[in-house]
């Protein structure tokens, strides 16, 4: 029998990001995602599925919810042996499954905790219950370090329609009374030449992130790239701010190097692998 030797605190190790979140059998979203861009950025990907899908890139066709438990004995089995240095938070389908990973948060106090409230896919197709939002709202966004919905997922957590970028600025306050620290509003389904994102935090932070578009049909896992990205920069050492700016100079590049290649019919994937780093060792 191989006996299991705890790591000394003065042991080499990686840094360690857990995803959260449902898996994408087509590969462009989802866990399949989170880990792609944990390897580019240089960190150690590790997972929790709350949520088996069948899918590509013309939509989703089945969704199997994994059993409260065995997520509890994933995230268990994780946080005991390996330890986690940032976490990336995803499709979360039912109330049960929201409380089992509020109450991981909790027990094992786990750091940088990023949450993409992730309701509607790229395709359109809805990915979590109506009954669910509420719970997710009152249970896990005061744990967050920064929520990231899209202008869909804001719109349905506010209860009203994101109409024009001048409504961003009151949408993110909006997000912020709810109960997180900070959120990152993402405007990219506003028309126009421009992309405007915006954060905002609590103590008072407001900063506006525009980029032109890039003209593809390939954004199927855009959310979930970023969310990914900004947990392993925050995991690598950085603070929110910078994590967000670095995050989404990833994301343009990865859109960028995937905009003019086909993958399957519908919304294809972007190009994690486009700039890799090496993988850090602390």
């Amino acid at each position: 029998m191989t006996s299991l030797i705890p790591p000394t605190s003065a042991a080499r190790r990686y840094v360690r990001v857990l995803s959260i979140a449902g898996s994408d059998s087509g590969g462009g979203a989802g866990i399949q995602a989170d880990l792609k861009t944990f390897s580019a950025l240089g960190c150690y990907g590790m997972t929790a599925i709350t949520a088996i899908t069948a899918q590509n890139t013309c939509g989703v066709t089945g969704i199997h919810g994994i059993p409260p438990e065995m997520l509890k004995a994933q995230i268990d089995a994780v946080v005991q042996d390996i330890g986690v240095d940032a976490v990336k938070i995803g499709m979360l389908h039912s109330p049960e499954v929201v409380r089992v990973v509020a109450d991981a948060i909790h027990t094992y106090q786990l750091p940088h905790v990023v949450l993409d409230p992730v309701m509607v896919a790229t395709s359109g197709d809805r990915l979590i219950a109506a009954e669910t939002v509420n719970v997710l709202v009152q249970e896990l966004f005061p744990l967050a370090e920064v929520i990231t919905p899209n202008l869909d997922e804001a719109g349905w957590l506010l209860g009203r329609t994101i109409e024009g970028v001048d409504a961003l600025a009151a949408a993110v306050d909006g997000l912020l009374a709810l109960g997180a620290p900070a959120a990152l509003l993402k405007g990219g389904h506003l028309p126009g030449d421009w992309v405007v994102d915006v954060l905002a935090t609590r103590g008072g932070v407001r900063q506006r992130l525009e980029s032109a578009r890039i003209a593809t049909h390939n954004g199927h896992g855009t959310g979930c790239t970023l969310s990914s990205a900004i947990a392993a920069h925050l995991a690598r050492g950085l603070p929110l701010q910078q994590a967000v700016e670095r995050a989404r100079a990833y994301i343009l590049g990865a859109i960028a190097a995937g905009a003019d290649v086909t993958t399957g019919r519908g919304h294809g994937p972007l190009n994690h692998g486009h700039a890799p780093v090496a993988q850090l060792v602390l």
